[in-house]
């Protein structure tokens, strides 16, 4: 495999506490029994991040986000340590984007503040809903007013890119109060809104104890009225769940996981993905998920890692990339895998007489068929529907076939 150049690189740092476990939730977070051993939590962080080092040497971060579990549970001081440490490790720039995801039942004025002054210049408010009854019913600790309130702090603490993240297809939820949720969202004005069906995941509550969620009909009359209402207010669609304002920029971490960019993951549970510069193998790593064990300093920080067989590459890249509205340039296929385009010729070819996708100038991109269906065009690129590699030669072994 020949790369010439390697991919972006981000950082994911994650905070496994919150104050309670929501029952839709699949995330590695741990609810709040006692206090958080904040100083050893960030220590182990900058030991996490000093184990990757020798991965990526000579590289630096496009952007940094920080997720959970309830980052902002931490306080402002220890972010500030923890990014002052990460910028003597990896070089990046001082506007670069750094996000942090906060509970709207965890903001306060003067902690919110001092993650600005931190670094922190991004903030993502999980909103998921402006109606009492449905934040009930998904266990948020807030409000709606909390919600409301919780933006204004963070404007007024001097964020100026903020994202909601809001739910549709919520339990009994009719098209109407999915609807409202948007409008309340719209009237805020956020940079940025990632607005996704909830799903009923393994290992949690709800998946156990479902509750009565719309049909699928409703959920798609949810879907097509909500996107052509937030075209309609200047959010553009550039992702599967993800809307930028008129004239924003779209979310920089984001736009890396789905170019099939590099990642370091650092923190309980953490998951990364990255190119060696070496051999150009791609491995996915990931950290011990119990928070005890994760700061257990006779243990092993690495939970699994595994170096991704060339065979899965193109899924791996196609379950990222086709997420995109806009689709990709096929130069970026063989950028980040270093596999030869005409190894994809053939599913290519399929996806595009199933009119799931257009390739117009070496360009894929989906079609509102595919967009929709993003799981059968997937299928097109799963292993078994590829030869293999000729790993002497790095040629496909399949015909070669012109794109466009």
């Amino acid at each position: 495999m020949t790369i010439k150049e390697l991919p972006p690189l981000s950082l994911y740092i994650h905070v496994p506490w919150c104050v309670q476990k929501c029952p839709y939730c699949d995330f590695n977070s741990h609810q709040l029994k006692e206090q958080i051993p904040e100083k050893q939590y960030i220590d182990r962080l900058i030991q996490d991040l000093e184990e990757e080092l020798p991965n990526i040497w000579g590289r630096s971060l496009v952007s940094i986000f920080i997720g959970g579990g309830t980052p902002s549970l931490l306080s402002p001081e220890s972010f500030d340590y923890l990014l002052s440490k990460i910028r003597a490790l990896i070089p990046f720039y001082s506007d670069m984007e750094i996000t942090m995801e906060a509970n709207p039942g965890t903001v306060e004025a003067d902690k919110f503040k001092g993650f600005f002054e931190a670094g922190i210049n991004r903030i993502s408010l999980g909103v998921q809903s402006f109606q009492d009854n449905f934040l009930h019913a998904l266990g948020r600790i807030h409000s709606a007013n909390e919600a409301i309130k919780a933006f204004e702090i963070a404007r007024n603490a001097g964020f100026n890119n903020i994202n909601i993240d809001l739910m549709f297809g919520l339990p009994k939820q009719s098209i109407e109060q999915a609807m409202f949720d948007l409008q309340q969202a719209i009237r805020l004005k956020p940079e940025h809104l990632s607005w996704y069906q909830l799903t009923l995941e393994p290992n949690t509550l709800f998946y156990h104890q479902p509750p009565s969620l719309p049909d699928d009909e409703v959920i798609c009359d949810i879907y097509e009225q909500g996107v052509e209402w937030l075209a309609q207010n200047c959010y553009q669609q550039y992702e599967v769940s993800a809307y930028s304002y008129q004239g924003k920029l779209p979310a920089v971490h984001n736009l890396n996981y789905w170019h099939f960019g590099d990642y370091v993951g650092i923190g309980a549970g953490a998951h990364g993905k990255v190119t060696r510069a070496d051999d150009q193998t791609i491995t996915r790593k990931s950290k011990r998920r119990n928070p005890k064990d994760y700061l257990n300093l006779s243990k092993s920080l690495i939970d699994n890692r595994r170096v991704i067989p060339q065979e899965e590459l193109p899924l791996e890249f196609m379950m990222n990339t086709l997420r995109l509205k806009s689709g990709f340039p096929l130069k970026l296929f063989f950028e980040t895998t270093g596999i030869l385009p005409t190894y994809i010729a053939q599913p290519l070819a399929e996806a595009q007489e199933q009119e799931l996708i257009i390739i117009k100038d070496n360009h894929i991109t989906p079609t509102e068929q595919g967009f929709r269906f993003l799981n059968e065009l997937l299928a097109i690129f799963m292993p078994e529907n590829f030869n293999s590699i000729d790993n002497k030669s790095k040629q496909p072994t399949i015909k070669i076939k012109k794109l466009d």
